[in-house]
Parts: C-alpha cells; sequence; structure tokens
C-alpha cells in the first residue's frame, strides 16, 4: 500500500523556521519525482517545491525561493522541505507528492500526481 505521511507541522512566529519530514511506505522513492505542494484558507492547491529522483535537480516557486530547500534521503525514502524565515502568508496546510519519472520530472514535465499525503498544517501567526 503506498502511503505518505507528512510531520513536523505547527504553530511558528514570523520569521522562525520549520522542517517538514514526508515518510513514504508502500514503494521506493528512488523512482519517483518528490514534492511539496500547499493549500492556504480560500485560494488553490500550489507547487512550491519539487526534486528529482536524482536529487541535484530542483524546483522552487517565486514565494518561498532562497526561504525554502528541500532534500530527500532515497535510502530512508524519506523527503524533507526545510522551511526558514516564515511568513504569515506561508499559513497553509503543506502536501507531499510523489510522481513516477514519466508523469513528473521536477521543472521540465509535469502530468500529475500518483500520491498524495493528507497533508500537514503549518501556521505562521505572533
Amino acid at each position: 500500500q503506498v502511503q505518505l505521511v507528512e510531520s513536523g507541522g505547527g504553530l511558528v512566529q514570523p520569521g522562525g523556521s520549520l522542517r517538514l519530514t514526508c515518510a513514504a511506505s508502500g514503494f521506493s522513492l528512488e523512482h519517483y519525482t518528490m514534492g511539496w505542494f500547499r493549500q492556504a484558507p480560500g485560494k488553490e492547491r500550489e507547487i512550491i517545491s519539487c526534486i528529482g529522483n536524482n536529487e541535484w535537480r530542483t524546483y522552487y516557486g517565486d514565494s518561498v525561493k532562497g526561504r525554502f530547500t528541500i532534500s530527500r534521503n532515497n535510502a530512508n525514502n524519506t523527503v524533507y522541505l526545510q522551511m526558514n524565515s516564515l511568513k504569515p502568508e506561508d499559513t497553509a496546510v503543506y502536501y507531499c507528492a510523489a510522481a513516477q519519472l514519466d508523469r513528473w520530472r521536477c521543472g521540465i514535465v509535469y502530468y500529475g500526481i500518483d500520491s498524495w499525503g493528507k497533508g500537514a498544517l503549518v501556521t505562521v501567526s505572533s
């Protein structure tokens, strides 16, 4: 059974940091592009970052570029999102996503997602 489970969300003050973790089970990450999406209240889900299976190819949305860093550990079947300098507008539910390489090549091709996590809430507020 393919499963993605996010952890590490919570409440943080503006300017603070959080690290989200996505633990995958039921499949091996090494043949998948992985990424993070977010959905703020009243807004559509948006992609914020992705990382290719060979780790060197990454993408960041303009709203998080320079503040967020994505990484992966294929041996541990885990993907991370380090979020620094958090702003109130970063408040959202963050979703981990996976797709096989013929559907998603980070920054090049996107045809859809194979598996979604259930999401982790990040709230940035003083």
